[in-house]
């Protein structure tokens, strides 16, 4: 089994920046995707950013692009997102997830991961 737990998130201004992470347990994750989500009230579960099951290719939500960048150590069960130039709308929950039979066209899709954390909360105040 593998246990995903998130830190770092918090309240930071408009236009701040903020590093979170998240650290895994269990097994190694070499060879799983994983992955950030967020969830903002009353909203669906929204892909953020995240990494294809060989690491070599990254994605990004269209919302974030060109602000949060996503980073995994080298251990591969360490997921960081850092977040630049945050916006209100920003606002979420942010989860980490991994999956081991992820493909490439489901990257995005939150039904295709397996293990979640518990997901750390980011506020971006106006």
């Amino acid at each position: 089994q593998v246990q995903l737990v998130e830190s770092g998130g918090g309240l930071v201004q408009d236009g701040g920046s903020l590093r979170i992470s998240c650290t895994a347990s269990g097994r190694t994750l070499s060879g799983y995707a994983m992955a950030w989500f967020r969830q903002a009230p009353g909203k669906e579960r929204e892909y953020v950013a995240g990494f294809s099951r060989t690491g070599g290719y990254q994605y990004y939500g269209d919302s974030v692009k060109g602000r949060f960048s996503i980073s995994r150590g080298n251990d591969k069960n360490t997921l960081y997102l850092q977040m630049n130039a945050l916006k209100p709308e920003d606002t979420a929950v942010y989860l980490c997830a991994a999956g081991a039979r992820v493909i490439t066209s489901s990257l995005r899709s939150r039904t295709a991961y397996d293990f979640w954390g518990q997901g750390t909360q980011v506020t971006v105040s106006s």
